[in-house]
């Protein structure tokens, strides 16, 4: 039966991947974005619905002034005795408050708060085996290698000092370490090369935990470096066997677009059939390769309802597919001061800084979409804008927006690449509700408004390559966010988007 890749497509990187029954459940990495690490359900492995995150509260996910890329890093899911544990990284820590432990009975519900790992040794990309005597394994990556040490998961206290397990094949960044224990034997799964174009997958066993570990004599068994495949830099894998039996990976990968290549959409999350060869070791879809489109032993079919496609802000609460740039501030935005409207108060804190703007966005998820919104704005100082932005970092980002010019109201379009910014467009706007629009291409913003809803006037372009990692560095990918910033003072106009429509 075939199926498509990426299986989550947009920035959901690092995905890890557990089984309870007949049901799956699989987390990515969230960076410096708020609420953390969101959380899919499956039925079949290839069709994903979020069900919430697992980090919703600034006591569990402290992100104030994270650094670009930085904040959550890399999680790692399982299942044991009727309860969830989710183990990860904030890396705007410091080492001993970096690695910790939530768990819950209710994947989509609240999960608890952090269990601290008792350890200050600076590392990354936690994970944890549940073994079959009771003992609970913690692994993660540090300058020494994969290290190791056995944990009590209710108070975070290792049981020695971590201890190096495994450094790898000789690739550069041997990290992502999951043990499994797979009928008594001990397989250690690890990613190499760096999470770019030379990733790669590499895998060694043992009868022992502890190792020692030999490597598979086909590793990496995953990779698409040197290979033209519109898949790139597919690594950090997780692996699970499906309720029939048959073996599967998630990995992350991206697709690169035009030339020279740049992928602005961020690391998905992919899936690969899996099986283990008369040696013991596993082959990963087509001889280590996985494609766009893969045919392989799947579950039945059980898709879910689509996406939200406009959002009208009539509930008590945002969707799921919403996010801030690090902490909310609760003085910054409101759904119930005006009913079906999420209200933006802007503050000082403009898009160019590493700190919290009133900001709210949703993962760029196809390279041919739009984003559109209907914004009630009246600026009252040159300060004042608000708008609609298409967001990699702070300093990579475009923006179509409302503002004064010289007292006036326009509609403006400005590009930050690195050091540059440049207004590259407006024009005068009248009183009353503006919709402001991002069409996106495989390789194009455009910039577009309407007064009416019905004709409309495209105002500049932007090329996507300038928001990709390639450019503007960093882990993460696009987001069409709503915005407003007083630009160094607290707005004194309000705005308030009625509606966000995102079609694909």
């Amino acid at each position: 039966m075939p199926y498509r890749n990426p299986v989550i497509p947009g920035f959901y990187p690092d995905p890890s991947v557990c089984r309870v029954g007949e049901d799956y459940y699989l987390v990515t990495s969230s960076f410096e974005y708020f609420p953390g690490v969101p959380v899919f359900h499956s039925r079949d492995l290839v069709n994903w619905r979020q069900i919430g995150h697992c980090l919703t509260r600034a006591s569990q996910l402290y992100l104030d002034r994270a650094q670009t890329s930085r904040g959550i890093w890399a999680p790692t899911i399982r299942y044991h005795n009727g309860r969830f544990c989710m183990i990860t990284t904030n890396t705007s820590l410091k080492p001993e408050q970096r690695h910790f432990i939530v768990s819950t009975d209710d994947p989509a519900a609240q999960w608890s708060e952090p269990v601290l790992v008792q350890t200050d040794e600076r590392g990354i990309d936690p994970s944890l085996l549940f073994d079959g005597d009771g003992t609970v394994y913690f692994q993660c990556t540090t300058r020494r290698g994969i290290v190791q040490a056995s944990i009590d998961v209710e108070t975070g206290e290792l049981g020695a000092e971590p201890r190096v397990l495994w450094l790898g094949t000789g690739g550069k960044a041997a990290e992502g370490p999951h043990l499994y224990n797979i009928d008594g034997t001990y397989y250690l799964m690890i990613a190499e090369g760096g999470t770019e174009y030379g990733h790669m997958v590499t895998i060694a066993r043992s009868d022992s935990p502890w190792g020692p570990f030999e490597a598979c004599p086909r590793n990496p068994i995953l990779t698409h470096r040197s290979i033209g495949s519109p898949i790139q830099c597919t690594g950090h894998a997780d692996l699970v066997q499906d309720h029939r039996g048959n073996w599967w990976m998630v990995h992350l990968g991206v697709r690169p677009q035009g030339y020279p290549f740049c992928q602005h959409l961020g690391r998905e999350a992919f899936l690969a059939p899996m099986r283990w060869d008369e040696d013991g070791w596993p082959v990963v879809g087509s001889s280590g390769r996985v494609a766009l489109e893969m045919e392989a032993d799947c579950l039945p079919p059980h898709p879910w309802p689509d996406e939200i496609v406009r959002d009208d802000f009539d509930e008590p609460t945002l969707a799921l597919c919403w996010n801030s740039l690090r902490n909310p501030r609760a003085e910054d935005w409101s759904l119930t001061e005006r009913p079906g409207h999420l209200q933006l108060i802007g503050s000082a804190v403009t898009l160019d800084e590493e700190d919290s703007p009133a900001w709210v966005g949703r993962r760029q998820r196809h390279f041919d979409c739009s984003a559109t919104v209907s914004l009630d704005f009246e600026p009252r100082s040159d300060d004042e804008e608000a708008g609609l932005t298409a967001f990699m970092n702070k300093d990579h980002h475009y923006e179509i927006g409302v503002r004064l010019e010289q007292g006036l109201r326009v509609v403006f379009v400005r590009r930050r690449i690195g050091s540059l910014q440049a207004v590259a467009a407006s024009c005068p706007l009248a009183d009353g509700n503006v919709v402001l629009r991002i069409e996106a291409e495989s390789l194009m913003y455009r910039f577009a408004f309407s007064e009416d809803g019905e004709k409309w006037r495209q105002l500049a372009e932007g090329e996507t390559r300038y928001l990709a990692a390639e450019v503007a560095g960093g882990f993460t990918g696009v987001y069409l966010a709503m915005y407003a910033t007083g630009n160094g003072k607290t707005c004194a106009a309000p705005a308030d988007f009625d509606w966000f429509e995102y079609e694909a």
